[in-house]
């Protein structure tokens, strides 16, 4: 039973650690034939390649599947917690590693969303020891959450104008100019809006052509606003990381810049004349 349970321990160290050099080494070669099942399900998408060489590209892909659901499986059997493991964000990608052979054996064309295992390439970040730098996307998703209702009022009144737009094209346009219904105009005001501009569907009618210069320049006056919204929220939560937490003795605020000795909110003494600020504040920690 003892022996059991180290070799669970070993495997497990292996698999989930790169403390080891054993352990390194399989997340190297992990890496490896990610990228090399990668490569090969690309280059079985080419016609050429896939006419001549189909039967080895099918058994490189069925060794491919084979290897991961083995290494699904020994991460099951060395997890403590294998059901957390199988819903956790890394169980449920190297799970969908295995699915898309499974299905291809009744879906032929299901055999390509096997790129979804270029997913498991975000590993490189546990390999590398570059876990430091993704402390730093929380950045991006406190700025998302704090503009996550601005950025929703922005896409509320921008679906509104291409509806509108749209509906209004269909009126002068007409079927006769390509604008066979009120769901294609708004299809049109959404690449036009956007300044993508495919060109299937242009208007013909002056007037039709006059609302196509509305809505470009509506699309150049309001494409930065969600960008303008992002990068303020950015910059607060940046802002917001480098305060200092102490409670101010008059309204309790909790959060002050570094050098501050009174309170931005009700203009009291942070401190008290008996501490030094410089004792009193804790020391700014070091960024990475």
């Amino acid at each position: 039973m003892e022996n059991r349970q180290s070799w669970r321990q070993r495997i497990y160290i292996i698999i989930f650690e790169t403390s080891t050099p054993a352990a390194q080494r399989f997340d190297n070669w992990l890496l490896v034939t990610i990228l090399a099942s990668l490569i090969v399900v690309m280059l079985d998408s080419i016609e050429h390649f896939h006419n001549q060489y189909a039967d080895v590209f099918g058994a490189l892909e069925w060794f491919f599947t084979a290897l991961f659901a083995i290494e699904y499986g020994l991460r099951l059997y060395s997890s403590p917690k294998p059901m957390r493991y199988a819903f956790s964000f890394f169980g449920l990608v190297d799970l969908l590693a295995v699915l898309p052979a499974i299905l291809a054996l009744m879906f032929a064309d299901a055999q390509y969303l096997m790129i979804v295992r270029v997913i498991r390439m975000i590993r490189i970040f546990r390999v590398l020891k570059l876990r430091q730098y993704l402390t730093q996307a929380n950045f991006l998703l406190v700025a998302l959450r704090g503009s996550k209702q601005k950025i929703v009022v922005f896409l509320v009144c921008v679906s509104t104008l291409v509806t509108v737009y749209g509906a209004l094209m269909y009126v002068i346009e007409g079927p006769a100019n390509g604008f066979t219904s009120i769901p294609t105009g708004i299809y049109w005001a959404v690449v036009t809006l956007t300044t993508v501009g495919f060109g299937d569907i242009t208007p013909q009618t002056p007037v039709g052509q006059m609302l196509a210069t509305l809505v470009m320049i509506t699309g150049y006056s309001i494409i930065a606003v969600p960008t303008g919204i992002f990068t303020a929220e950015l910059a607060n939560a940046m802002r917001q990381d480098g305060l200092m937490e102490h409670d101010c003795p008059h309204c309790r605020k909790n959060r002050h810049e570094y050098s501050a000795a009174f309170c931005s909110r009700c203009g009291g003494p942070l401190f008290s004349r008996q501490a030094e600020p410089s004792s009193a504040a804790p020391s700014r920690p070091e960024t990475d």
